[in-house]
């Protein structure tokens, strides 16, 4: 998985504005509204690409402090040259930081990467302080299963196309369809959320459950 993440990084942003029909950075917007952050909030943007949670915080809340961590080394690069100061390499299943660091957590397409789901949520919330808020934003197995059928099938269609014609390996972005293909619905991630001691707030659902947000509260 690190290097397919190497691999793809140079054409990571414009794949995800492809994926989301352009609709990607106003669904990050809403989900840095949501999170309601202190003026002085300390934030991790894990698994954070080249850092646009990281940057969206920054401008809606000067005076906060952002983390950016991500396991892929080119990412990393790629956020520094996209303005992110300092980011860290982090594994987000034995975070390097100290229990209760963070006033928020975000993570957008990460948790489907994660190997271990449940093990993954434990991790966020040890190093979120209590009453800290979980923003995700990702990839979700829509409820129906007609439409489920569908939009895998889309989505396995463009990651073809799109891997064949930028990199000529066609499977290479076939990765979305396949990883999400064993994940969970939108509940299902709120159910799990709730056992890993998180109280859900709020979920918002796109393209059919096909995308969601997520912001949940650390007991």
């Amino acid at each position: 998985m690190r290097e397919m993440f190497h691999t793809i990084s140079p054409h990571y942003d414009f794949i995800t504005r492809v994926f989301s029909y352009g609709m990607d950075p106003g669904w990050k917007r809403r989900a840095v509204e949501r999170a309601q952050l202190p003026d002085d909030a300390v934030v991790l943007d894990l698994a954070c690409g080249t850092g646009d949670f990281t940057k969206l915080v920054a401008a809606r809340s000067p005076r906060s402090l952002a983390v950016s961590a991500d396991l892929v080394l080119n990412m990393l690069r790629l956020a520094r040259r996209h303005g992110v100061p300092r980011p860290v390499c982090a594994d987000a299943m034995r975070l390097p930081f100290a229990d209760e660091t963070f006033h928020a957590v975000f993570t957008g397409y990460g948790m489907r990467n994660f190997p271990d789901l449940a093990g993954a949520l434990r991790e966020i919330r040890r190093v979120l302080k209590p009453g800290g808020v979980l923003v995700t934003l990702d990839f979700f197995l829509p409820r129906n299963r007609v439409f489920r059928r569908l939009y895998l099938g889309y989505l396995y269609v463009q990651g073809f196309f799109w891997g064949l014609a930028l990199h000529g390996r066609p499977r290479i972005y076939t990765y979305i369809p396949d990883s999400l293909a064993t994940f969970v619905t939108m509940k299902g991630y709120s159910r799990l959320a709730e056992e890993c001691g998180f109280s859900v707030c709020g979920a918002e659902g796109f393209i059919l459950g096909g995308i969601g947000v997520h912001w949940a509260v650390r007991q």
